[in-house]
């Protein structure tokens, strides 16, 4: 059994398509409006997780709640009795201890521990994975091809290798994912159906989930600093600090759903906030004075070189 830790946490052309749901009184709804809660496991199929950390969780319950599984499809494994526990009690799905166990028979195996325990978690799963299975990763910088050479039964095509991110955890994530040009309709629907429970989702070439570990992988950071930073401006002017934290956050959900629903260009919608004279205008200039942009693409930059330096080779 690997003593590895469970995966915590949460990779373009021209031709991304990215899948975002519609939300509001309605029912979620996927691209060319079919339903969120199809199913996305046939009435005698099984997924099973490996590692039973917040990513398995997030996973489990977004599936869950778009009814596109049942709990008894559902199998995870963990080093740890507790996370094994919680996922029973609270979801109701099977749990072990057992690696080896947990992947046996299944149709898709989610692979969710740290990558650097995922070496020793594969070569112990190896021989239970069944050659028609489909294999997602979702450790950062573990290429596919490293776990191709663990799985050596199982095609290349059956293997994905994905990047969700943390606020995933409600069902409000977004997940970047890539696989070889061959992966059939069948498992495409598959990995869109796991992912899209969570958030939309995007595929892109392998060679860019670093970048996308530097964007909405560590992003999520970046926007509870501009939160908190906007929340300080707020007290430092008078406001009280709830209500301060309250404005900020709401400005950036609302703005950011503003900007996916609308479908334009956040230049143009921030042309329009930003009248003549006016306060706006006022405080961009100060923004830009702080190199803002700059440090935010820096940040971007800086996260993407250091997903490649922790990567595995592959």
């Amino acid at each position: 059994m690997s003593r590895g830790k469970s995966l915590d946490d949460g990779s373009a052309d021209r031709s991304i398509r990215l899948r975002i749901p519609r939300v509001g009184r309605f029912k979620l709804q996927g691209p060319e409006g079919r339903q969120y809660n199809r199913a996305m496991l046939g009435p005698n199929s099984r997924a099973a997780f490996v590692g039973a950390g917040n990513m398995t969780e997030a996973l489990i319950a977004g599936l869950l709640h778009a009814n596109r599984t049942l709990p008894s499809q559902l199998t995870a494994s963990d080093i740890d009795h507790r996370r094994c526990d919680l996922l029973r009690d609270r979801y109701r799905v099977a749990a072990t201890q057992k690696n080896r166990e947990a992947v046996m028979g299944a149709d898709v195996v989610v692979l969710a521990v740290e990558p650097q325990v995922l070496d020793e978690v594969l070569e112990e799963i190896a021989p239970s994975v069944r050659n028609t299975a489909l294999v997602v990763s979702v450790a950062a910088g573990y290429p596919i091809r490293r776990v191709a050479r663990y799985l050596a039964a199982l095609p290349l095509s059956h293997i994905v290798r994905a990047m969700p991110n943390t606020p995933s955890r409600i069902r409000a994530g977004v997940t970047a994912w890539a696989a070889a040009d061959s992966l059939t309709p069948e498992h495409t629907a598959l990995v869109t159906a796991l992912f899209e429970s969570v958030g939309p989702t995007v595929r892109v070439k392998e060679s860019a989930l670093d970048a996308v570990t530097g964007l909405s992988g560590s992003g999520p950071a970046y926007v509870y600093v501009l939160i908190e930073a906007l929340a300080d401006g707020g007290v430092k002017m008078g406001l009280p600090r709830d209500t301060a934290q309250v404005l900020a956050a709401q400005t950036v959900a609302g703005a950011a759903r503003l900007l996916l629903e609308s479908g334009e260009h956040p230049g143009v919608l921030k042309d329009r906030v930003a009248s003549p004279g006016g306060t706006t205008i006022a405080g961009l200039h100060a923004l830009e004075r702080g190199r803002f942009r700059a440090t935010l693409v820096s940040a971007v930059e800086a996260a993407t070189k250091r997903a490649t330096e922790l990567g595995i080779s592959g």
